[in-house]
């Protein structure tokens, strides 16, 4: 780092040989190698090959976000009736934690034993007033790469007072390989019966919509292309796909959330999560972005499904708490599991 601090890259190997490598800048994900149909192993996940490129990066490859993973409106929210200033770091709003979110911090990592693969655990204590957030947050993310060939994120905090918290990782898949091209081709399954529509600033409105009749009904199997270019508002608003999706959980059980094919390779990855919602993002933001092994990333060349409390949740009295209070801790579990079909 440019202050003298050392930055580690993990290396998490499993029985299979699937393999993941995990720096403490950010937490990000930098590889993810899983076997297609031939057992031939590819990097599914996009991102970078040098530090640097992480710490200038806008487009949060692979990392941890927080306080707050999407958007709060206007930067502001009250809670225990004392209003809260974040930083305004996306048109006026405040995205992923704000300008030095969690993304952009040195995590202390610790490797560990989890019995049935390898993992790593990070600590961050986020200080009171840190992009505008009250409270003394402590967080541990753990990395669990297990012999199931999953990828398992386990999150916990606790907080000295009263504060909002939601995080989520913001990896980009493309289960072809990373730089192999869009992922219109992939088949998504999305086992969620809403979303939460947003306005033309990617707010959302309050409402719970129903996906049925609309683009982004994916409760069967359909082709990410298939109606992302379709005339809806909300397509039109996102660019593409960048939507919430409102899932069944979100009581603490781990629950399937959605499925992903790429037919080509034969991969699979299926996403469960305790949060009570997902969202859905295709990249459709990307454009030359240069990344590893001189590859060049362009639009909708990688998939987010960010596990995760809903968009703006402070400032929608409707939508589940995110509110953390003082002796209370704040859990979630996301785990990505890969494997492949055979024609």
């Amino acid at each position: 780092m440019g202050d003298g601090r050392a930055v580690h890259l993990y290396t998490l190997v499993n029985s299979n040989g699937v393999e993941a490598r995990i720096t403490n800048f950010g937490g990000v994900i930098v590889s993810l190698k899983v076997p297609d149909r031939e057992e031939m192993m590819d990097d599914v996940v996009l991102g970078h090959d040098a530090l640097m490129e992480y710490v200038n990066d806008q487009n949060y490859f692979g990392c941890i976000v927080g306080r707050y993973a999407n958007r709060i409106a206007g930067g502001r929210f009250s809670i225990g009736g004392v209003e809260c200033s974040l930083a305004r770091n996306s048109g006026g709003h405040h995205l992923h934690g704000g300008v030095r979110g969690f993304n952009k911090v040195l995590w202390d990592a610790e490797a560990t034993d989890g019995g049935g693969g390898a993992g790593l655990s990070l600590r961050y204590l986020s200080r009171d007033g840190e992009e505008g957030y009250p409270g003394n947050l402590s967080v541990q993310v753990s990395y669990l790469l297990t012999d199931r060939d999953e990828l398992r994120i386990d999150y916990e905090a606790e907080t000295d007072r009263e504060t909002v918290v939601n995080l989520t990782n913001h990896s980009y898949f493309n289960l072809a390989g990373a730089g192999a091209g869009d992922v219109l081709g992939h088949v998504l399954t999305m086992h969620a019966e809403t979303f939460t529509p947003v306005d033309a600033g990617l707010i959302p409105t309050g409402e719970l919509r129903s996906v049925e009749g609309t683009p982004l009904d994916f409760r069967k199997p359909a082709e990410i292309g298939a109606r992302i270019d379709d005339v809806c508002e909300q397509l039109f608003f996102g660019s593409g796909y960048d939507h919430n999706y409102v899932l069944g959980g979100g009581g603490g059980t781990l629950a399937l959330a959605a499925e992903v094919y790429e037919p080509a390779s034969g991969r699979v990855m299926r996403a469960h999560t305790t949060e009570p919602g997902v969202q859905l993002y295709t990249g459709n933001h990307l454009g030359n972005v240069l990344g590893k092994g001189g590859m060049v990333y362009r639009r909708r060349g990688g998939l987010c499904l960010e596990a995760q409390h809903f968009p703006d949740s402070p400032n929608k009295p409707g939508f589940p708490s995110t509110v953390l209070r003082s002796g209370e801790t704040y859990r979630q579990t996301t785990v990505y599991a890969f494997s492949v079909k055979h024609r």
